[in-house]
């Protein structure tokens, strides 16, 4: 890898890397504490540290009423999307999550299709049913016959995760945000963290986060700091020193570090089986996004 390709690319492939690695550090935490409670400390990490970023660039924290409404939106979906996800998590793999995540563009080249009227090529929905075809592979683990949704509850919640991802991404479309993406990112995790506060603030939980264990504390560290933090601000910046196109196509890489680093971390089965269905789904969805 050359100094030049690490020089220009080094903050989209840093958020990408660390975000593959969220889905084993969460399965992880999820041995101590509920998704709910993840979610929460996640936010609450976060949020200190983008306001740090915010405070010492001297930045103003002030956003107009319109601005308010489209980040409550925003914030509401994903709170939604990511208390799905963390809780499919409980019962299916870290690395079966990082390629169902993978599915993602196709749900928002289907939602823009039925809500701004895009076209779709032949050539995406030859896409779109390759990626299916790999995900249902992935799901039924080579015989549709043994799918059952609530057999495979942990796949169905984290395709639903995905799918909700994807109206995040339109509704994005929509917003009319005249702020910094740094600053947005701050106050939405500030409203998931107060969407999800009341459900924290009783003695079971209390007492399970004061008895956390070193491991799973770095684990909502790692979460927090540099999935939500780190990440979240290299990917902003990603987007406004390059094209969208540019960036993106670092996020193929997101479900193959999510899959070897379940197998060498979390001891998760790694089953030729299951990376062929990854690999399917993914060149469905670069297809998808051909032009």
């Amino acid at each position: 890898m050359s100094n030049s390709f690490i020089k220009s690319y080094w903050k989209p492939l840093t958020a990408v890397i660390v975000w593959g690695f969220s889905f084993v550090a969460t399965k992880y935490a999820l041995d101590e504490i509920t998704p709910l409670t993840i979610i929460f400390l996640r936010q609450l990490l976060g949020i200190a540290f983008l306001g740090f970023i915010i405070i010492k660039q001297k930045k103003s924290f002030k956003i107009t009423r319109q601005n308010f409404f489209w980040i409550i939106l925003l914030g509401l979906v994903t709170s939604l999307h990511l208390f799905i996800q963390v809780t499919g998590l409980q019962w299916t793999t870290a690395s079966n999550t990082g390629w169902i995540i993978g599915v993602t563009p196709v749900f928002m080249i289907i939602l823009s299709a039925i809500f701004f009227k895009e076209r779709i090529t032949l050539m995406q929905l030859g896409g779109i049913l390759v990626a299916f075809a790999g995900l249902i592979l992935l799901v039924s683990k080579g015989d549709i016959t043994k799918i059952d949704l609530i057999k495979n509850k942990g796949d169905v919640l984290v395709i639903t995760s995905s799918f909700t991802w994807a109206v995040y991404s339109i509704i994005s479309k929509k917003a009319t945000l005249d702020f910094s993406p740094l600053l947005a990112t701050f106050y939405l995790f500030a409203i998931m963290a107060i969407v999800t506060a009341p459900f924290n603030f009783c003695p079971g939980v209390i007492n399970a986060v004061i008895h956390l264990s070193l491991g799973r504390w770095l684990a909502i560290i790692f979460l927090g700091i540099l999935c939500s933090g780190v990440g979240y601000m290299f990917w902003a910046q990603s987007l406004n020193e390059m094209s969208a196109s540019r960036a993106g196509a670092f996020l193929y890489f997101e479900p193959f570090i999510a899959f070897f680093s379940s197998v060498i971390l979390l001891d998760e089965k790694a089953t030729i089986l299951t990376f062929l269905s990854g690999i399917i789904i993914i060149a469905g969805v670069i297809l998808v996004n051909r032009k």
